[in-house]
């Protein structure tokens, strides 16, 4: 009785379907291949799919199942056609929906098998989630019969999916980051896509200098890119964005993904250091691309400054995975920090990484004239009030005079008192930003020093960070 059920549980219906599908082609004599693609291709890689597919003789798609999978191993037709008490079987399709930036979310399948035959050899096409070793990953397998005829089955159909995914649209020219579960919409979240509102020209609030440097050094080197490597020069560009906190490097940021439409964006955060690799791999694969890693001195201090191992390896893995990108990859890397002093010298002093530093100074009295323009935010204001704001707020950053205005067009709001922004508003938001919050609370508005209602003045010795 148990020789009975073990034969029975060892042989899989996807097991007998596949012989069936091979039929005189003994399981030894199949031929696979696999390729592994970034996880942020999943969309591109099913569509490319489904089109191939689509293009040939009807193929036949099953949903796989597999209850007793262990971690992220991408397996294979040789996995799907062994005898086992723990079978991989035909069960449903499984979906899930990916956030693509769009109005509606992208369905892929999770794990699937298409069978099919093409000029009279038959084969198969299998998709599924993880890489070798566990690696995250969308890894497509293809079965042929040995010979010539299935080798050139294989190649040619590789070669039109590489085309088609490579070519793919899905997360090209959009902000994204890397993350892993679901959210709570139970949509997988393993890219998740950015809608930053768009920051026009007239929106950066900048010295001259300092907006001329970057137009030169960022949109220049662009322009003339693809000359420069014509030449054989590096088309990789590496900028350091450095100053006090809240003086608009992340602001300016935004304003870049807004005019560089055709780069694909991504932002790594301090917590996500860890998935570097796939953010390079990433890069590579979406180039033109922009990598943005906010906060750099958390990972990148100075090595006599690290209090553990992890630290400099993290810092040599960033190392590593700036020098190893090709020269001709068109990937521009935008470090910001608040800690220029504190920066590994190895990363900043070193020309190939980082090409040019670009200081975002706290604004001057024109800069926060321009500031709280743009912060009233449609209200009506007064040059009599712009003036005040400005006599008011030496040493204030950009993200103080923008808390400021918002605070200020509250109290009218609250008040019904119209849509002018007034003096007294201002001052009334001073008052409770300056007295009322004290000390700490201007070293988180970024603050040095502001004079508040009646004439008292509060000076803060340094600022955040």
């Amino acid at each position: 009785m148990f020789r009975t059920i073990k034969k029975v549980l060892g042989k899989s219906t996807v097991s007998v379907l596949l012989q069936q599908h091979f039929h005189g082609h003994e399981p030894h004599t199949l031929v696979t291949t696999g390729r592994t693609f970034p996880s942020a291709s999943r969309v591109d890689v099913q569509f490319a799919l489904e089109d191939i597919l689509a293009e040939g003789a009807p193929a036949r798609r099953y949903g796989l199942h597999a209850p007793h999978q262990m971690g992220l191993d991408a397996f294979g037709v040789a996995q799907l056609m062994q005898r086992t008490p723990f079978p991989i079987d035909i069960g449903p399709l499984q979906y899930d929906d990916i956030d693509i930036g769009e109005a509606l979310p992208a369905k892929c399948v999770r794990q699937a098998l298409w069978l099919s035959n093409e000029q009279g050899v038959p084969y198969s096409v299998l998709l599924g989630r993880g890489g070798p070793m566990g690696m995250p990953g969308i890894h497509v397998e293809v079965a042929v019969p040995s010979g010539e005829p299935g080798l050139r089955l294989t190649e040619a159909f590789f070669s039109r999916l590489d085309k088609r995914v490579s070519a793919g649209r899905t997360y090209r020219g959009k902000v994204i980051s890397l993350e892993s579960g679901a959210d709570f919409t139970g949509r997988t979240a393993t890219v998740k896509v950015h809608r930053l509102r768009a920051v026009a020209r007239e929106d950066v609030i900048l010295p001259e200098k300092t907006i001329a440097l970057l137009d030169s050094t960022l949109a220049g080197f662009i322009r003339v890119r693809a000359g420069i490597g014509q030449m054989g020069l590096s088309t990789k560009k590496g900028l350091l964005f450095y100053g006090p906190p809240g003086t608009g490097k992340t602001h300016t940021i935004h304003y870049l993904t807004s005019t560089l439409p055709n780069h694909t964006t991504l932002l790594i955060t301090a917590e996500q250091v860890v998935m570097l690799e796939q953010y390079f791999k990433l890069a590579r694969f979406l180039q033109p691309s922009i990598i943005v890693v906010e906060d750099v001195d958390l990972i990148a201090r100075e090595r006599t400054h690290m209090q553990n191992p992890g630290a400099e390896l993290l810092l040599n893995k960033l190392l590593n995975e700036m020098d190893g990108l090709r020269e001709d990859a068109e990937v521009i890397f935008i470090l910001t920090t608040n800690r220029p002093d504190q920066l590994e010298p190895a990363l900043a002093s070193r020309p190939g990484r980082i090409d040019q530093a670009i200081e975002f100074p706290l604004p001057d009295e024109i800069g926060r004239a321009k500031l709280a323009r743009l912060y009233a935010r449609g209200m009506e204001l007064g040059e009599d009030v712009v003036a005040a704001v400005v006599a008011k707020t030496p040493g204030a950053s950009a993200a103080f005079i923008k808390e400021l205005m918002r605070r200020a067009a509250q109290f009218v709001l609250q008040q019904a008192n119209g849509n002018a922004l007034t003096l007294g508003a201002i001052e009334a938001a001073l008052e409770e930003m300056v007295l009322l919050g004290g000390v700490f609370n201007l070293k988180l508005l970024g603050a040095e020093a502001v004079e508040p209602r009646k004439g008292v003045t509060m000076t803060v010795i340094g600022t955040a960070g």
